[in-house]
């Protein structure tokens, strides 16, 4: 199990930083991969919902844009990027098993949250929670 450890200032630096890998400009004209490689240069602080959307969807910094979410989550279940009401959270349910696998605080965190706003969940976006059932099998 990775137990991730975090510097006191860690939302001041961008992805491309923390990672200590730099990606280079793009080489495919497309707008996610564009954005993806402009995301990784902003700071995680200035992250907006559907940038962690966008990122975490695409399962781009995971052990830094999850905490991030969670937090947004925790304040709003059913954040929203550009797609729809819940986005974000089915983009943190969706993203790489092996993830939640080596991060079970953020495991315990992301139950928490859903057990929390379930009644929500049930009568907003029942389909969210049906998600996050299959999750918790994983």
């Amino acid at each position: 199990m990775t137990k991730t450890k975090y510097e006191n200032n860690w939302k001041e630096k961008t992805l491309k930083d923390l990672e200590e890998d730099y990606w280079g400009e793009p080489t495919i004209d497309s707008h996610l991969v564009k954005s993806c490689h402009s995301l990784r240069k902003k700071p995680i602080k200035d992250f907006e919902i559907e940038d962690l959307r966008l990122m975490i969807g695409h399962n781009i910094g995971l052990k830094f844009l999850i905490p991030v979410a969670l937090d947004k989550l925790s304040q709003n279940i059913l954040a929203e990027g550009d797609f729809y009401e819940g986005d974000l959270l089915k983009s943190v349910l969706t993203c790489k098993k092996e993830f939640w696998i080596s991060e079970k605080k953020m495991t315990k965190y992301l139950k928490s949250i859903i057990s929390d706003n379930q009644k929500v969940l049930e009568e907003r976006e029942p389909d969210l929670l049906e998600i996050f059932m299959e999750w918790k099998k994983k």
